[in-house]
């Protein structure tokens, strides 16, 4: 599986019957993160998802600490 959106890693997560919505984006994303964690954990993801989903996630959160979607566009 090729994972390049939090939409992919959504897709991901499903398939192990995660669903994942708390009402906060960021914190949404932190528990998404938590559970790809754990499914590595227990080797039921590949290592290459696992770090494709991490960094996918980390760069959504990061996103979302600096603004949202576009913070590069306000220069």
């Amino acid at each position: 599986m090729t994972i390049k959106t939090v939409f992919d890693v959504q897709q991901l997560l499903k398939k192990f019957g995660a669903f994942i919505y708390v009402g906060n984006r960021k914190a949404s994303l932190e528990m998404m993160a938590t559970e790809i964690k754990e499914l590595f954990d227990h080797q039921l993801i590949e290592t290459n998802d696992y770090a494709a989903a991490r960094l996918v996630l980390l760069g959504a959160i990061r996103e979302e600490e600096n603004g949202g979607i576009g913070v590069w566009l306000k220069n």
